[in-house]
């Protein structure tokens, strides 16, 4: 049996080993340099990274 190498890509890889707070954070923390040039102001930002985490980690119920 041949054995093959398996190409794997460094961004899998690190979002894979990464929990789902830490991935969320990177995730934040990339719009927000995406959206730094843009009209809304970072308290707008802010704001809205507070709403997905009460969303993603708040009490269920």
């Amino acid at each position: 049996m041949k054995v093959t190498a398996k190409s794997i890509n460094p961004e899998d890889y690190i979002l894979s080993v990464l929990s789902p707070e830490d991935r969320l954070d990177a995730a934040f923390k990339v719009a927000k340099e995406a959206f730094k040039n843009s009209k809304l102001t970072m308290a707008d930002i802010d704001n809205a990274v507070r709403t997905v985490r009460k969303k993603a980690y708040g009490k269920k119920g």
